[in-house]
């Protein structure tokens, strides 16, 4: 799953927005520490039903400090290794928010934007990222899960090392770009081990639940509520099957199908990109001087794929220091089909880099990949890998595997297919190994869980919601019938009031409701 297309990188609008307008907090990484004496809340036995070699980790007290924005910042000290609770802590970086309405305060909402990789902490300070009357009930939680941004995190590459993984080509088809491809991600896999060797093996998403778990103790709360959107439905619905019976209330919008191999989902979310595409020439069509023509969903793309190959023999004019490459286009292109708004900002990009410039293609594909100025805002890259590659065994097989895979892949999605194909190939040299299997989650004794699934997801198709649904024990399914990444806040009133509905009051919606987008 672990791919510079990007999948399950975003949340939708709302994470993609925070790229350009939020100031992550001003907490600081600490680094590993021992969990210190002070950090016993009181004398309670075992207030949150923790392993008994794990209290003093959920008894631990936040220290809170104003960090801006209405938020204050703290952190909690985990485990690096559950299984050696005695040995080396890591820090989880937090915001939160206090309900406006403190007297019918319900408990504290954990939110998380997706990735792997993505940060809580930017998430919970965007804008809306939960209705006016959901954030009056909750304190608002952004947390960086452990190897991620402000959390003790994974540190792999530099500006210009980065520059040039992500500049790859996307379907190299030499044998020379094949070896500059396997070279690029041996590197990557190294320089990860170099930087951040001890932090690898234990970067996976059951540790990561495991946190929440010991974020749930120290922030007082009996019961875990939590909104989580494409990956982050994975690492909620991993909580829900760890701890059951701490589920308060779960809701996991654009879901992840977790019985799924990695190659199945890889295959999946190409498809589904290219759907995506397929329906933005559709719209596209429908408006004056589209880019794409008349006749977008045979000739319009067949020119763009033409167009894009030829950008990896002569990149175009970009921001006047660096050139779009065939890899910035695409990447730029994907950033459109998270979500619809953007499609008349790819309009535009498309018909000024048809004549000559690439500036607003680029400036797409750089919001997606957090840089700004030339230097990388975020380990977002980095913590998508690491968390991706000893997650899901078998993400690749080395070059040899793709190779053989590939026909697959460009058949189902000719647009996308090659370049999903390919870039998980830096976790075929991954120095930590899998700690995992694809396998149904089931939660059983959970309280209801939300699965909410949009039915033209790009980045997680809604056949993965149905998955998920029809695991977990106590899910119900709440389809937006519409595009795009993610569904709640995503323009359907009636979306929004049963998720709404469900985080204040525990209800569900009935079984089998469909919402349109636009209602």
């Amino acid at each position: 799953m672990a791919q510079r297309l990007g999948f399950n990188r975003r949340a939708g609008q709302a994470a993609l927005a925070a790229v350009f307008a939020v100031t992550l907090a001003s907490c600081t990484d600490a680094g590993s520490r021992s969990l210190p004496v002070a950090s016993i809340r009181d004398s309670t036995p075992n207030p949150s039903g923790a392993p008994s070699e794990l209290i003093n980790y959920y008894k631990q007290t936040i220290s809170w400090s104003n960090c801006g924005g209405g938020f204050q910042c703290g952190s909690i000290n985990v485990p690096l290794d559950y299984s050696r609770p005695n040995g080396t802590t890591i820090r989880i970086a937090i915001v939160r928010k206090p309900a406006a309405d403190e007297t019918h305060r319900i408990g504290s909402l954990l939110v998380n934007p997706g990735g792997p990789g993505g940060s809580g902490i930017a998430y919970a300070r965007s804008p809306r990222v939960v209705s006016a009357a959901v954030a009056a009930r909750y304190d608002l939680i952004g947390f960086d899960p452990r190897g991620v941004g402000q959390s003790t995190g994974v540190h792999c590459l530099n500006d210009s090392q980065m520059d040039a993984f992500l500049n790859l080509p996307p379907d190299p088809s030499s044998a020379g770009e094949v070896a500059q491809e396997a070279s690029q991600a041996k590197t990557f896999a190294a320089q990860c081990e170099k930087n951040s060797a001890a932090l690898l093996p234990y970067v996976g998403t059951v540790n990561a639940a495991r946190d929440m778990d010991v974020l749930r103790g120290a922030l007082g709360d009996k019961k875990l509520y939590y909104l989580g959107k494409s990956y982050g439905t994975y690492l909620g619905a991993t909580y829900a099957d760890e701890f059951p019976r701490n589920v308060g209330r779960l809701v996991l919008d654009g879901a992840i199908d977790p019985s799924l191999t990695a190659d199945q989902l890889n295959l999946a979310q190409a498809t589904a990109f290219d759907a995506a595409l397929r329906q933005f020439a559709v719209d596209c069509a429908m408006h004056a001087g589209c880019p794409l023509g008349r006749d977008p969903d045979t000739a319009g793309l067949s020119r763009l794929k033409t167009w894009v190959d030829g950008l990896g023999a002569h990149p175009i004019r970009g921001d006047g220091t660096r050139m779009l490459t065939e890899s910035l286009a695409m990447t730029g292109i994907a950033v459109a089909m998270y979500d619809q708004s953007w499609w008349p900002d790819l309009r535009v990009a498309l018909t000024s880099a048809y004549s000559g410039d690439g500036a607003t293609l680029l400036t797409m594909a750089d919001a997606y990949n957090n840089r700004v100025n030339g230097h990388y805002q975020v380990n977002e890259t980095e913590a998508n890998f690491a968390v991706n590659c000893v997650d899901h065994p078998g993400e690749a097989t080395g070059v040899t595997g793709i190779e053989r895979d590939l026909p697959a892949y460009e058949k189902a999605a000719p647009f996308f297919g090659s370049m999903v194909a390919w870039s998980s190939l830096p976790c075929a040299y991954w120095p930590a190994a899998p700690d995992a299997t694809p396998h149904p989650l089931r939660a059983v004794g959970a309280a209801p869980i939300l699965v909410v699934g949009t039915n033209r997801d790009p980045a997680t198709p809604y056949s993965w919601a149905q998955g998920l649904a029809s695991q977990l024990k106590s899910a119900t399914l709440l389809t937006m019938d519409g595009d795009g990444h993610t569904a709640y806040l995503r323009g359907s009133t009636c979306i929004n009031n049963a998720v709404d509905t469900y985080l204040i009051y525990g209800n569900v919606p009935a079984e089998g409701t469909v919402c349109k987008q636009g209602r």
